[in-house]
C-alpha cells in the first residue's frame, strides 16, 4: 500500500524508506483489522503502529476527541514513546494533540484530559481502569478507533492483563454503542507462540468478528551475545559474580554506554557497589531499579538520554522498548533465566535493525556457566521460551466489576458477555461470575451481616455502586500490583527534625525488623546506617564503615524457564560437548561421571549420602549449616546429618514447592528431616536418619499433589499470604483512604482475620478459590510440579553414596546462604565451604 504524499516526503527527507512491514500495519489499519506485529528491535515497530493512527487524524483534519490510546506497562515507556512522536507529527506538521497520562500525572492535567481528550493518549493499563471507572466514560471513549498495545507479551499472562482485558471488552462495547468498530494492535519483538496474543486482541464468541492479522517483520541482524571466559576462578555457587567484576568494570571501558543487567534489585545494589569500588577512573556509573525514589530514577533516565553515562547497573525496570541514548553494550550478569528475557535485554543495546546488538554474559557460577551457554545457542538459534496460558484470575474480574459498576449502573447479563468477550476469561462459567458478583455485592454468604462489605446495590433490575464513597475508595485502590508492606528509607537524623529528610526509595517491613539502629545497609548505590524507624519511614544517615547488610525483596527473582531447564539437562548429559566448557565446569562434571552419575534429560537423579559426622565416620566434624522453610538443622559440632539431594533441573518455585511436600512423606516414614533448601536446578533435603532405603518411586509420587498438599496447605501462612493479595485486589481490603492509608501490619492482620472467618464459615468462598488458584500458579508453580513429577515417573535413579557429590556441591554451598557484601561474605562461608568441596572431590584428610 503507497503511503500518502506527505508522508512519503517525510520518509524521503530522513533517508528512510517504509518497510514491507510498515506499509502492512498501515493498510491493515485503515481497513478496521486489529493486527499483531512482531519485529526485531530497530524495525520501527512504535512507527508502524501508530501510522494508520497519524494518516486517519491528518486525513480527518482536526479531529476532535480521543482517536488513539496508546498502552503501555511502564510509566518511562508512555512518556519515551510520547517523545519519539511528537518528532514526525511536528516535522510534518499535522494538526494534533498527543499527551501522556501517568501515576505521575498532576491531578489537574488529569482533570483537563476528561474534559478536553486529546486526539492521542498515551498511558498505561491502571489508568485505563481508572478512566473506564469514571461517569463520564462513554462520552469521553465514544471517539475512539484505535488501541495500540506495546509490549504486549509482557502483559497479556499476568494479572495486569487480565485486567487490561477486561478494559478492552468494556473498549469495544463503549465503541461499538457509538456506530463503529475499535481496532486494537499489538507490538512485541519476543514472541514464541503468537497464538495467545492474537485471541487477546479478537472478541471472543463474537462470529461476525475477525480475528486479529498477524504481520511478521523480516530481515534484522542476529546480535552477537558472546560468553565471558573468566581469567578468575568460577565460583560454586552464589549470584554475585564478583570473582568477574574487574573484567565487567573493563568492558564498561571500551563501551559508549553499557547496560548492567542482574536478575534482582539485591544484586544491583551489590553489583553497584563492587563496581564503584574499583572504578579508579571516575566513570560516570549510575543505578537503577524499581525501590529508588522516582526522581532518582528519572535523573538517571535522563542522564542515559543526553549521553552523560557509562553504565547504568539496573533490573527489569529497563528491560523493555525504551531508546535510551547510545547503548552499545549489554552485560548480563548472571544466568538470565529465560531466552525471551535475554532477547529483550539484548535489544536495549543498538537501535538499528539491520546491525547487531552487542551482548556479553557473565556467568555468576559454575551451573551459570552452562545456562549462559543455553541461552546463547538459543539466541543464536532465534528460540524464545514459552509460559503456561493462565486463565483469567477471579479477584481482578471482581475489581473490574466495580469499576464498572462506579462508572454507570450496569445489566449483569450484558455485562457477563462482555466479560467473556475477553480472551482470559472466554471460558468463565455463568456460575462463577454470579458468585463474584455476589461477593462484590454482599462480600458473599459469611460477610453479608457486616455493612462495611456491601459496596453494590440492586436498583431497577440494574447494579449501582452504593455511594460516592466507596465510588472514590475504589478508584483511590484501583491496580493490580500489590507490593509487600514498605517504608521510605529517608536521611535524616536520629534526634533531627520532625519532617525527614530526602527520600531514597523503599525497603520491605520484613527487612527492617531484623534491622537495630547502628546496623549499617546497602541501599540506592550508598552505605546507609539505620537511625531510627517512625511507623512510615527509615530514618538513615550515611556512613563509610561496618559490615553491611543488602535489602532483598519478595518475589523479585526470576523462574528458570522450561525452556533453559530442558536445554541445560541436555547439556549435562552429553560428554561430547564438554569440551567446549570452561576448564572449571569440564573438571566438575568430569568428576560428577567419575564419583556418582550423569542423569539422562528425562531421569531424575536422587542421591543420599551422609554428611558432618565424625572422624570415625567421614572423617570431618563440620558445622550443619541452618536449613530454610521454618526448620532448622542443629548446628553442633560432630551432629551429622544424613542428604538427599535431587536435580530435577525445573526452578526454584517448583522445588520448594517439593521440598514442603516431600518432607512431610519423611516426616510420616519416621526419616525425621529438619531442612531443605531449593535452588533452580536441585533440591537439598537433610535429616536424623538414614535416607538411602527410601522407596524413591513411592516418595517422588504425583500422588503427593493430592492430599500432602491440601493437608500443607492447612496448616501453611502461604495462603494467607496469597488470599491477602487477592482480597486487596479484589477489594475486599483497601490499602488507601480518602486522607490515610494503612500500614503493611493493618492491612496483614485485617485479611488474617477474615481468612480465618471465610474458613471457618465459608469453605467454598469465591476468594478463597481465587486464592488457590494465585498459589497453584504462582508460589507453588503447581502446573509445573506436576510436569516435573509426570516426566520422570518410572526413570527416577537412586544413588546411595558415602559422601557429597561434586554435583551437589553448589546446592549444599546455598544452605543458609546470606547476600552479606565484601569479604565477610567469603569468610563466613569459607569453612563450611572447603569442606564440602574437599569431601567431593575425595580431598579429605
Amino acid at each position: 500500500m503507497a503511503l500518502p504524499h506527505l508522508f512519503e516526503n517525510w520518509f524521503a527527507t530522513r533517508g528512510w524508506e517504509p518497510r514491507t512491514h510498515q506499509l502492512e500495519c498501515l493498510e491493515a489499519g485503515l481497513a478496521g483489522r486489529s493486527y499483531l506485529l512482531i519485529a526485531p528491535t530497530g524495525g520501527g515497530k512504535t512507527l508502524a503502529g501508530f501510522l494508520p493512527s497519524l494518516v486517519e487524524l491528518n486525513a480527518a483534519q482536526n479531529y476532535q476527541g480521543l482517536h488513539t490510546l496508546y498502552i503501555s506497562p511502564l510509566k518511562a515507556l508512555a512518556v519515551d514513546i510520547a517523545r519519539n512522536i511528537e518528532t514526525p507529527v511536528s516535522e510534518m506538521g499535522l494538526s494534533l494533540s498527543i499527551e501522556t497520562r501517568t501515576g505521575d500525572t498532576p491531578a489537574n492535567r488529569r482533570q483537563r484530559q476528561r474534559d478536553k481528550p486529546p486526539n492521542i493518549l498515551l498511558t498505561t493499563p491502571e489508568q485505563i481502569a481508572l478512566l473506564l471507572a469514571h461517569p463520564g466514560a462513554e462520552q469521553f471513549f465514544q471517539s475512539l478507533r484505535c488501541v495500540i498495545l506495546d509490549e504486549i507479551h509482557a502483559l497479556i499472562n499476568q494479572k495486569r492483563g487480565h485486567l487490561l482485558s477486561l478494559g478492552l471488552s468494556r473498549l469495544r462495547a463503549l465503541t461499538k454503542r457509538a456506530g463503529h468498530p475499535l481496532r486494537i494492535t499489538g507490538l512485541s519483538a519476543t514472541v514464541p507462540d503468537p497464538a495467545p496474543l492474537l485471541d487477546f486482541l479478537t472478541p471472543q464468541h463474537d462470529a461476525n468478528a475477525q480475528r486479529a492479522m498477524l504481520v511478521r517483520a523480516q530481515g534484522g541482524a542476529t546480535p552477537k551475545v558472546s560468553l565471558l571466559h573468566s581469567d578468575e576462578h568460577i565460583p560454586w555457587s552464589g549470584h554475585s559474580a564478583r570473582h568477574a567484576m574487574g573484567e565487567i568494570y573493563g568492558a564498561i571501558k571500551f563501551a559508549n554506554l553499557a547496560l548492567v543487567f542482574v536478575n534482582t534489585r539485591s544484586q544491583a545494589e551489590i553489583t553497584f557497589q563492587e563496581l564503584w569500588r574499583i572504578n579508579d577512573d571516575n566513570l560516570p556509573i549510575a543505578l537503577h531499579h524499581g525501590s529508588l525514589d522516582v526522581e532518582r530514577r528519572r535523573k538517571v533516565e535522563a542522564a542515559m538520554a543526553r549521553g552523560a553515562l557509562r553504565a547504568v547497573v539496573c533490573t527489569s525496570t529497563l528491560d523493555l522498548g525504551i531508546d535510551w541514548g547510545d547503548v552499545d553494550l549489554v552485560l548480563q550478569v548472571g544466568a538470565p533465566k529465560g531466552a525471551s528475557r535475554l532477547t529483550q535485554r539484548i535489544g536495549r543495546a543498538n537501535h538499528r535493525m539491520n546491525e547487531p546488538s552487542q551482548a556479553m554474559l557473565v556467568p555468576a557460577n559454575r551451573i551459570d556457566v552452562l545456562e549462559c551457554i543455553a541461552a546463547q545457542d538459543a539466541i543464536h538459534e532465534g528460540q524464545l521460551d514459552g509460559e503456561f496460558w493462565r486463565a483469567g484470575a477471579l479477584d481482578v474480574l471482581a475489581q473490574h466489576i466495580m469499576g464498572m459498576a462506579c462508572s454507570a449502573p450496569f445489566d449483569a447479563d450484558i455485562l457477563y458477555g462482555e466479560v467473556i468477550s475477553a480472551a482470559p476469561y472466554a471460558q468463565l462459567s455463568r456460575a462463577t461470575f454470579d458468585k463474584i458478583l455476589n461477593f462484590v455485592a454482599t462480600g458473599g454468604y459469611a460477610l453479608k451481616s457486616y455493612d462495611r462489605f456491601r459496596r453494590l446495590v440492586p436498583d431497577k433490575g440494574l447494579w449501582r455502586v452504593r455511594d460516592a464513597r466507596t465510588a472514590q475508595q475504589y478508584r483511590m485502590n484501583v491496580g493490580t500490583i500489590v507490593e509487600s508492606p514498605s517504608l521510605s528509607v529517608r536521611l535524616g537524623a536520629a534526634k533531627g527534625p520532625k519532617r525527614p529528610g530526602r527520600k531514597l526509595g523503599e525497603v520491605e517491613e520484613w527487612f527492617v525488623e531484623w534491622l537495630v539502629p547502628g546496623d549499617t545497609f546497602l541501599f540506592a548505590g550508598e552505605l546507609l546506617k539505620l537511625e531510627k524507624v517512625t511507623v512510615t519511614d527509615v530514618i538513615v544517615s550515611r556512613d563509610k564503615t561496618g559490615t553491611p547488610k543488602v535489602p532483598s525483596w519478595q518475589g523479585g527473582k526470576f523462574p528458570l524457564s522450561p525452556y533453559l531447564a530442558g536445554r541445560v539437562r541436555e547439556m549435562i548429559y552429553a560428554p561430547s560437548q564438554w569440551h567446549k566448557y570452561p576448564a572449571a565446569v569440564q573438571e566438575w562434571l568430569a568428576m560428577q561421571q567419575e564419583k556418582s552419575v550423569i542423569p539422562r534429560p528425562d531421569e531424575l537423579l536422587v542421591e543420599t549420602f551422609p554428611y558432618g559426622f565424625d572422624k570415625h565416620n567421614s572423617g570431618r566434624t563440620p558445622n550443619i549449616p541452618a536449613g530454610t522453610a521454618g526448620k532448622k538443622a542443629n548446628g553442633r559440632k560432630g551432629s551429622g546429618r544424613y542428604f538427599l539431594v535431587c536435580y530435577p533441573f525445573d526452578g526454584q518455585l517448583p522445588h520448594q514447592t517439593m521440598g514442603m511436600l516431600i518432607t512431610r512423606r519423611l516426616e510420616r516414614l519416621g526419616k525425621q528431616p529438619l531442612g531443605f533448601v531449593p535452588s533452580e536446578y536441585a533440591l537439598s533435603i537433610w535429616a536424623r536418619k538414614d535416607l538411602s532405603d527410601v522407596d524413591m518411586d513411592q516418595l517422588f509420587d504425583e500422588d503427593m499433589l493430592g492430599d500432602d498438599l491440601e493437608s500443607w496447605l492447612q496448616e501453611s501462612i502461604l495462603m494467607k499470604r496469597t488470599f491477602r493479595n487477592c482480597a486487596i485486589i479484589a477489594g475486599l481490603i483497601e490499602r488507601r483512604f480518602p486522607g490515610q492509608e494503612k500500614t503493611g501490619r493493618q492491612v496483614t492482620f485485617s485479611a488474617d482475620l477474615i481468612y480465618d472467618v471465610l474458613r471457618d464459615h465459608e469453605p467454598d468462598h469465591i476468594l478463597l478459590q481465587a486464592a488457590w488458584d494465585d498459589a497453584a500458579g504462582g508460589y507453588l508453580d503447581l502446573k509445573r510440579l506436576g510436569a516435573l513429577l509426570a516426566r520422570v515417573k518410572g526413570s527416577i535413579r537412586h544413588k546411595p553414596l558415602s559422601r557429597v557429590s561434586p554435583l551437589a556441591v553448589p546446592v549444599m554451598l546455598e544452605v543458609n546462604r546470606e547476600p552479606i557484601a565484601g569479604e565477610a561474605h567469603e569468610a563466613m562461608l569459607a569453612a563450611v565451604s572447603s569442606d564440602i568441596i574437599d569431601i567431593a572431590m575425595g580431598e579429605e584428610a
